[in-house]
């Protein structure tokens, strides 16, 4: 300290104090040439120098003024972060420089005001920002003798800050775009999906729609094929026509001719005696959807491939083909290319048919949308059945870890199932069929296998109570009360156990 009192005090030798209007009674008539001093021209002492160049060659700018506001130093980074010389600034008081617009404000006056730190943002005539950080330098009877400033450039920083807003703007209104677009995505369908997989999936679906090809989906039974086959209907320019539905699975195999390409009048013993229009002709200028197309036998195959190749139908008795315009979009749970090797069905139709493909996961597979599934039949339900159920969280992570081999369907079937069984207002774990949802959260959980020791599954089984009796009271006292430990033991248990989830994770 005592060396940075002598360098200023060597420094004011060449200057006398400056008035509140920065006017200055220079000795030299001049101010102090700094090149000169840097150059070794004046003479100083050694160590004085030395802490002249430190302070000179300092990354951040430095401001110095004496205990009256006077500005007796400032060095070269503080010129270049500035963009003020030294010559406008040296010999000048700091209320005169802050009067007269040369900055905006001045850290040096609140210090000499409080006589503590003070860290301001100052704005130069220039149009530099900068942040100033100045501390007060007090002699051996208390009173403030000198100013130190260091001075910083933020004016990138305010730019990046600036240039991060716009990215966050623009990354906002890319989100929104998104979100719009997903939103008119599901907008002609009742098709809950959050999941990625499921999102892409429907995307697929809706490029698709737009060109009239046949379509193929695939996937395991109760996944939703129908409602995607719907979806690619209704977004498709055959929108306003009929959308024919055909299980070809549960149609007897000496009535799906008939059914699918009507019959002429006296075709066979018990036909109706005007003949009957085939679903094929009802669904003129729409949409047929063929489930389970893989069940078809191979008689009829041939006649499929035939309407897809000819675009042509010709009805049982009858002897004249009748032209139609129909978009085939088929679905099957089974594996077609296997059964072509097996020579259950026709090589030639599967390639047909298989034009597009498209495979809707099973539910197990996108673990997103069992939520939002779960919301939408809870609503549906309530609905229906005039109740206004809730479902808690724990029932809810239940669900979430169950398997769901009959997919979609089946949790339907469950929310429906609860909803009419449950006897309270709020839909409980316990409230879950113990068959299909307990079991498979019991496995989900590791409760119990062969690779676990006996204190990890006793600590699985611990967590479950816990989870339990949380859910049945809705609080850690009540719950605590039952299970026969304090609150505090309760809390501390059940956050070491969701800790270690975390880690596992």
């Amino acid at each position: 300290m005592r060396i940075l009192f002598l360098f200023m005090a060597k420094l004011k030798s060449y200057y006398g104090l400056c008035n509140l209007k920065g006017d200055c009674n220079m000795k030299n008539k001049e101010l102090l040439d700094f090149d000169d001093l840097h150059k070794g021209k004046k003479v100083l002492d050694p160590t004085v120098k030395q802490l002249y160049q430190v302070i000179e060659n300092s990354y951040d700018g430095i401001y110095i003024t004496d205990g009256d506001a006077n500005t007796i130093f400032l060095n070269k980074s503080y010129e270049k972060i500035t963009g003020m010389k030294r010559s406008d600034m040296i010999g000048k008081n700091m209320r005169y420089l802050v009067e007269n617009k040369y900055l905006s404000q001045s850290g040096t006056l609140l210090v000499l005001e409080s006589g503590k730190n003070a860290t301001v943002e100052q704005k130069f005539k220039t149009g530099k920002t900068v942040l100033v950080s100045s501390s007060p330098i007090f002699n051996d009877k208390g009173e403030i003798t000198m100013v130190v400033t260091n001075v910083r450039n933020v004016t990138e920083l305010y730019e990046l800050k600036e240039q991060m807003k716009k990215n966050m703007e623009l990354t906002q209104k890319y989100y929104s775009q998104l979100e719009g677009m997903r939103q008119q995505l599901l907008r002609f369908s009742d098709i809950i999906a959050k999941d990625e997989k499921m999102l892409n999936t429907l995307e697929m679906a809706r490029k698709v729609a737009k060109v009239d090809t046949t379509v193929l989906l695939l996937g395991e039974t109760g996944v939703g094929k129908e409602k995607i086959g719907k979806y690619i209907h209704k977004n498709s320019s055959r929108s306003n026509r009929s959308f024919i539905k055909i299980d070809c699975g549960s149609i007897p195999c000496n009535l799906i001719e008939s059914e699918l390409f009507g019959y002429e009048k006296g075709a066979f013993t018990g036909a109706n005696k005007g003949g009957k229009i085939g679903l094929f002709e009802l669904a003129e200028g729409g949409s047929i959807f063929l489930d389970e197309v893989g069940e078809l036998p191979l008689d009829m195959q041939v006649k499929l491939l035939r309407v897809l190749q000819e675009g042509e139908i010709k009805k049982v008795g009858g002897t004249d083909t009748i032209k139609i315009d129909v978009r085939v979009i088929a679905a099957t749970n089974r594996n077609l290319k296997e059964m072509v090797e097996k020579k259950t069905f026709r090589e030639d139709l599967y390639y047909r048919l298989n034009v597009v493909p498209i495979t809707i996961l099973p539910l197990r597979e996108r673990k997103d949308d069992v939520e939002p599934l779960i919301s939408h039949f809870m609503c549906v339900f309530n609905k229906k059945y005039d109740f206004n159920k809730i479902i808690t969280t724990a029932a809810v992570d239940s669900l979430k870890k169950y398997k769901w081999p009959g997919n979609v369907r089946e949790l339907k079937n469950i929310i429906e199932r609860v909803i009419i069984m449950s006897s309270g207002d709020k839909i409980l774990r316990s409230d879950l069929p113990i068959k299909e949802v307990w079991d498979s959260d019991v496995s989900g959980s590791n409760m119990w296998n062969e690779n676990l020791t006996l204190k990890e599954a006793v600590e699985n089984l611990e967590e479950s109570i816990i989870e339990s009796s949380l859910e049945k009271h809705g609080n850690v006292r009540d719950a605590a009360k039952e299970l026969g430990i304090n609150a505090s033991t309760l809390v501390r248990k059940r956050k070491r156990y969701k800790n270690k989830h975390v880690l596992q994770k």
